[in-house]
């Protein structure tokens, strides 16, 4: 089981590398950046298919915590959280669903195709709740350490 998750976690760090390299990510954060889509992916996958937890759950948590990661490597390296955030993310996105929705659409198997339509826009929802959950703790956080210093922020 161990060989499992290793060769899961290479296969989504080596996909998030290839991912960065393409969206021109500085050369110094590709790492960083592969880091966080690995982990995310091996969470995503434990939850989802380990634990037989809905993929909704499963990709909201993995992107939470892929945001989280992002917020940290982010401040160690001085640069914008998104330059961590979108290669990290991408070994959560739904494609493999998406694919099928189409083709079953094709091939007119409506009831197939409606039913991979959901799951891919649930995941795809379920990606962009976690990382925007992660962005509002953040910012609530951060403004209780601005309010002692009497400044206020407001998002």
């Amino acid at each position: 089981m161990f060989v499992q998750y290793l060769t899961y976690f290479i296969a989504a760090f080596i996909a998030t590398v290839g991912f960065g390299i393409l969206y021109n990510v500085p050369k110094r954060t590709i790492l960083a950046s592969s880091l966080a889509g690995a982990t995310g992916w091996i969470v995503y996958y434990y939850l989802s298919f380990q634990l037989d937890l809905d993929f909704f759950v499963g990709a909201g948590a993995a992107a939470f915590l892929v945001a989280n990661c992002s917020q940290w490597f982010a401040r160690y390296f001085r640069m914008p959280v998104i330059v961590f955030a979108i290669p990290g993310i991408i070994p959560l996105v739904p494609g493999g669903s998406a694919y099928n929705m189409m083709r079953a659409f094709i091939e007119g198997h409506s009831d197939m195709a409606f039913m991979y339509a959901t799951e891919t826009f649930l995941v795809s929802g379920a990606i962009a709740l976690g990382l925007s959950v992660n962005s509002g703790l953040l910012q609530v956080l951060s403004s209780r350490k601005l309010g002692k210093r009497e400044k206020r922020y407001l998002p």
